[in-house]
Parts: structure tokens; C-alpha cells; sequence
């Protein structure tokens, strides 16, 4: 193999508070949108299980992981309203 695997990825996973989920979801293109733009963002989507949301991001390279955290924190804090973060997973290359 001769490409190098820089990808990373950032999983977390919310608990929608009860009759939030509908408030969830909308806020979700505002998510994207905000990632839309972000150098190195390879893919950033949602999906949901009931009240479970999982969000899906991929980066090219892990400083491209730690850039959009900043712009996406006041969204972030919102959706902490209305949600909890029941986890937190972050898959890399060791480097």
C-alpha cells in the first residue's frame, strides 16, 4: 500500500431528551453547515436510532480534527440543552 492512512475520525453519541428529537435533528444542518468549510473535513454526518443520535466525522489528519471544535461549540452548547453526550470515541493512527 502506498498511501499513508492520516484519517480520523471523531464519534460522539447523544441521548435526545424526551420530545427533543424533532429540536435535535434541525439542529443538525447547522452542524454541517458549520463543518462544511472546514479545511481537512473529510465527512460529517448524523444518524439516529430513536432518541439516539451517532455524528460521523472524518479528517483528513488529526490537527484537521481539533480545528472545527472551536466552531462548532456554541452549536455544541445548545444541543447539550436538549441532549446528553453519552459518549465519546476517537479513532487514528497512532502518529
Amino acid at each position: 500500500m502506498t498511501n499513508k492512512d492520516t484519517c480520523c475520525t471523531l464519534v460522539p453519541y447523544f441521548k435526545i431528551h424526551e420530545g427533543q428529537v424533532d429540536a435535535f435533528r434541525a439542529g443538525c444542518s447547522a452542524f454541517i453547515e458549520k463543518t462544511r468549510t472546514e479545511p481537512g473535513c473529510m465527512f460529517y454526518a448524523f444518524s439516529f436510532d430513536g432518541d439516539v443520535a451517532h455524528c460521523r466525522e472524518g479528517y483528513a489528519d488529526a490537527a484537521a480534527l481539533l480545528s472545527p471544535l472551536e466552531n462548532v461549540d456554541a452549536l455544541l452548547q445548545e444541543t447539550l440543552k436538549i441532549a446528553d453526550l453519552t459518549r465519546l470515541e476517537v479513532h487514528a493512527p497512532r502518529s
